[in-house]
C-alpha cells in the first residue's frame, strides 16, 4: 500500500478510522526549528468534525502526541511521531455495510484489491486519514516559514458548494482573501453572503439524508520562483497528486485551469515586466505562478473539486459481497459536504508540496 508521499520532506500516515488511532511519521525535517505542538494542534482543530451540524457529528478531541523527533520545542532532524488516539468510534453502526457494499465508496475496490477491508468507519479510505496529513502539514509549515519567511502564505477556502459559486478573484479580492475571513463561518467561504447561502444548501441535503459535492480554491502567496523539478516532478504534476491522493476529490486545475481551453494565446500568455524589487513579474496570472513545472515567484494558485460523500443516508441499490443484489441503507455519523474540513487538508498537502521542493531545490542548487 502506497501511504508515504514526497522525496526529501517525506511522510507516511498510518491508522484506520476505528482502530487505536491515526497519525503520521515525518521524515527529512531540517534540525533545530522551532516547533511548538500547539502549532499542530491549530490545524487538527480545524481539520476536527463535529464544528457545526453540517459536519459529521463524531466527538473526537483530535489531540495530538507527538512521540518522537521534537525535543525542548525543537526538531532534531530524525523521523517526527505523531499520533492522535481515536475515542469515539461506533463500530456498530458499519455492521450491515460488512455485506453490502456502499455505491461509490472504497469498499468494493479495497476488496477486489486485498481481499479484506477495515469494515468500521471504512478503514484507510475513512477521511480520518487525513489527520496524519494535516499534521505534517503543520510541521512542513515550520520548514517554509524557516526556510522563506512570514511572507509565504497559504490559504485556502470553498469557493462552491453544488451550483452556489463565490464570486472571488484570487488577483482582485486579495484583502478578502484571509484566514480570518474563512474562519468567520462555518461553511469557510470567505464571502459571507454566499457562505449563508452554502449552509443552508448543505443543511437542506444533510436534513434529507442527502450529500453534495463542490470546490476549494487554494493560494499560495510569496512563494520564490524555481520550486518545481522537470519533468516527471514538475510542480504543478505533484501538486496535482496531492490533491487527487484526498478522499473524495475528482477534479484539479492550476492557473486558469480548463476554462483556458477557451482562450487565445494572445489572450492567455501573462506578460512580464520587471517589478520595482528588480525581479521578474507578470502582467497576468493565467499560469496560475507555474510555468514549465516550476514557480515563477507570482501566486500559484489551484482548485480542487470533490464529489458529493458516498455515504448517504438513504436506502440505494447495491449487491452483497456474494455479487447479489440487495438494498443497502446506510447508519453512521457523515458529512453531508466534505468541503468545509477540506480546506485545511488542501493547505496541509499545498505546504508538504511546496517545502519538499523547496527542500530539493536547495540541495541541488543550494
Amino acid at each position: 500500500m502506497a501511504s508515504s508521499f514526497g522525496r526529501m520532506l517525506r511522510v507516511t500516515t498510518w491508522g484506520e478510522s476505528h482502530g487505536a488511532g491515526v497519525g503520521v511519521v515525518v521524515d527529512g525535517c531540517p534540525p533545530r526549528l522551532p516547533l511548538d505542538p500547539a502549532e499542530v494542534q491549530r490545524e487538527l482543530d480545524r481539520r476536527r468534525p463535529g464544528q457545526s451540524r453540517i459536519t459529521t457529528q463524531r466527538r473526537e478531541a483530535d489531540q495530538v502526541e507527538i512521540l518522537s523527533g521534537v525535543v525542548d520545542g525543537r526538531t532534531l532532524g530524525t523521523p517526527i511521531a505523531m499520533m492522535v488516539r481515536n475515542a469515539d468510534a461506533r463500530s456498530k453502526d458499519y455492521g450491515e455495510m460488512a455485506r453490502a457494499y456502499r455505491p461509490s465508496h472504497a469498499d468494493y475496490t479495497y476488496d477486489a484489491k486485498y481481499g479484506i477491508r477495515a469494515v468500521a468507519g471504512g478503514g484507510r479510505a475513512s477521511a480520518r486519514e487525513t489527520i496524519g496529513r494535516v499534521a505534517a502539514g503543520a510541521v512542513a509549515r515550520r520548514v517554509l516559514r524557516e526556510l522563506v519567511g512570514a511572507e509565504l502564505e497559504l490559504l485556502a477556502w470553498v469557493e462552491a458548494v453544488a451550483d452556489i459559486s463565490a464570486e472571488l478573484d484570487p488577483a482582485r479580492d486579495h484583502d478578502r482573501l484571509t484566514l480570518a475571513a474563512v474562519e468567520a463561518n462555518p461553511v469557510r467561504c470567505p464571502d459571507q453572503a454566499t457562505a449563508e447561502r452554502m449552509y443552508a444548501r448543505i443543511d437542506a441535503a444533510r436534513k434529507d439524508g442527502d450529500s453534495l459535492g463542490g470546490v476549494v480554491c487554494a493560494l499560495a502567496r510569496g512563494v520564490p520562483p524555481g520550486l518545481g523539478e522537470p519533468v516527471f516532478d514538475k510542480l504543478d504534476a505533484d501538486l496535482a497528486k496531492a490533491m487527487l491522493s484526498l478522499p473524495a476529490a475528482k477534479g484539479f486545475e492550476v492557473g486558469s485551469g480548463f476554462a483556458g481551453t477557451r482562450m487565445t494565446g494572445t489572450d492567455h500568455n501573462d506578460p512580464f515586466y520587471p517589478g520595482e524589487d528588480g525581479r521578474i513579474r507578470t502582467r497576468s496570472n493565467h499560469s496560475g505562478g507555474i510555468q514549465g513545472g516550476i514557480s515563477n515567484g507570482e501566486d500559484i494558485v489551484l482548485r480542487v473539486a470533490f464529489k458529493p460523500t458516498a455515504t448517504i443516508l438513504r436506502p440505494q441499490e447495491t449487491v452483497d459481497v456474494d455479487g447479489n443484489p440487495t438494498t443497502l441503507s446506510p447508519r453512521g455519523r457523515h458529512d453531508p459536504c466534505v468541503l468545509p474540513r477540506a480546506v485545511p487538508i488542501v493547505e496541509a498537502m499545498m505546504a508538504l508540496v511546496l517545502a519538499d521542493h523547496l527542500l530539493r531545490q536547495r540541495g541541488q542548487c543550494g
